[in-house]
C-alpha cells in the first residue's frame, strides 16, 4: 500500500484529483465550530484528511470516507457562504465543508461529484 503522495518513489501511482485546505464543521460535545484541515481525495474515491498539509504522506489521516454512493450539495442552512455537505452512503454523519470562495467550492463539488458516480 502506498501512504501519502511521493510520486517519485512510485512514479505509476495517480496522483490525488483534489486537495486542499477547508474548514471541516465539528460537531462534537466539547467543540463546535469550524476547524482548518487539509483535505485529500484521492482516486479510489475515498476522502482522506489531515490536520495540516504537512501531514500527508507522513501521518495516518484523522478519518478516511468513501465518498460512493454519498450525496454531496450546497448548504445555505448554516447562514455561511461556500459551505456544501456529504453525507456518505452509510448515513450515520453529515460532513460540512467551507471552502475561501465559490469557485474553490465548485471545484471541490465537481470532483468529489466524480468519486460519488465512478
Amino acid at each position: 500500500m502506498v501512504v501519502g503522495s511521493d510520486i517519485s518513489r512510485y512514479p505509476n501511482t495517480p496522483r490525488p484529483t483534489c486537495r486542499g485546505y477547508l474548514h471541516k464543521r465539528t460537531q462534537s460535545a466539547i467543540l463546535k465550530g469550524w476547524r482548518k484541515r487539509w483535505f485529500v481525495l484521492k482516486h479510489d474515491g475515498y476522502l482522506h484528511y489531515y490536520k495540516h498539509k504537512k501531514d500527508e504522506g507522513k501521518c495516518r489521516p484523522l478519518e478516511v470516507t468513501k465518498l460512493e454512493g454519498a450525496e454531496i450539495g450546497v448548504d445555505t442552512s448554516l447562514g455561511k457562504p461556500f459551505v456544501f455537505k456529504c453525507i456518505p452512503q452509510n448515513g450515520n454523519r453529515i460532513f460540512y465543508f467551507c471552502a475561501t470562495s465559490n469557485q474553490e467550492m465548485k471545484r471541490w463539488l465537481e470532483a468529489m461529484d466524480k468519486a460519488v458516480h465512478p
